[in-house]
């Protein structure tokens, strides 16, 4: 499974470390992901998502069913 939000689509941003001595060296900066539960009210049932914190914040804004058309995602498919 790829280190990829599933509802917002955030992943890896490539980035330096720069130690004292200023000298760089390549490095990825990865999303802060989580696998959740939430509870699907259309459906009647839990769905098993991968998120980012972002997306978990705005789910509590927007609905999941509102988050998931504009992401394009199937919630059938996630069902537990």
């Amino acid at each position: 499974m790829a280190r990829v939000c599933q509802l917002t689509g955030k992943r890896a941003n490539n980035g330096f470390a720069v130690s004292h001595s200023h000298r760089r060296t390549k490095k990825l900066q990865h999303a802060n992901l989580q696998d959740k539960k939430i509870w699907w009210a259309e459906g009647k049932s839990f769905v098993r998502l991968r998120l980012s914190t972002k997306a978990l914040k705005t789910l509590d804004k927007k609905s999941l069913n509102a988050m998931a058309i504009e992401a394009g995602i199937d919630l059938q498919k996630h069902l537990c």
